[in-house]
């Protein structure tokens, strides 16, 4: 049990494949059709994204500053480029699986566009808190962790100002995650 449950890609290929299961045993009662599936794949990719997100937020920048400095490094190189790497993709793979999920269910456009009514205008709120996110964490967020944890060459100077601004928009993005998902639970768009 220690070596299957030592192996991270072993579990979640075991987790995916009782998933299926599961799908195919119920599906009589809760058909898997093209949009169920893309919803729990949405609900997924946005734990893992938003898990992090708190994770970073909560957890990792405000203890960074009482670690011992030996021990950061073991943080900046080992820790946070593989957090960064599963919260940037966790980001597009959410992204992506709630557009798709919009356009299988014929409300991608009035939402993006407020054009419908209600929960499709409530959902489109939550759609594009998600794309401000999403772009925060890819072309604020990333560019910045880079420059910080010495993935790309900066000065002293550009990894100072690269901090303040990865921090402000991680913030912003711990602030809109709030309503987004109040919107993504509230709107109820089956």
């Amino acid at each position: 049990m220690t070596k299957f449950f030592g192996n991270l890609h072993l579990v979640l290929v075991v987790g995916f494949a009782a998933a299926i299961a599961l799908i195919m045993a119920f599906n009589a009662s809760a058909p898997a059709d093209p949009n169920a599936i893309l919803r729990w794949l949405h609900l997924f990719f946005g734990i893992v994204w938003i898990g992090l997100l708190y994770y970073l937020n909560f957890v990792q920048v405000p203890t960074m500053p009482t670690i011992p400095d030996e021990l950061k490094p073991g943080v900046s190189k080992h820790i946070a480029p593989k957090v960064l790497f599963f919260f940037r993709y966790g980001a597009l793979f959410t992204v992506l699986t709630g557009l798709a999920i919009a356009h299988v269910s014929g409300y991608l456009v009035q939402a993006l566009t407020f054009s419908g009514q209600g929960n499709v205008n409530l959902i489109g709120i939550g759609m594009w808190l998600a794309l401000i996110m999403a772009f925060n964490v890819w072309f604020i967020i990333w560019p910045a962790q880079k420059k910080i944890l010495g993935l790309v060459e900066a000065t002293p100077e550009e990894k100072a100002s690269a901090a303040p601004r990865a921090l402000i928009a991680s913030r912003t993005n711990t602030l809109l995650s709030i309503p987004m998902l109040y919107a993504m639970v509230s709107a109820n768009l089956g």
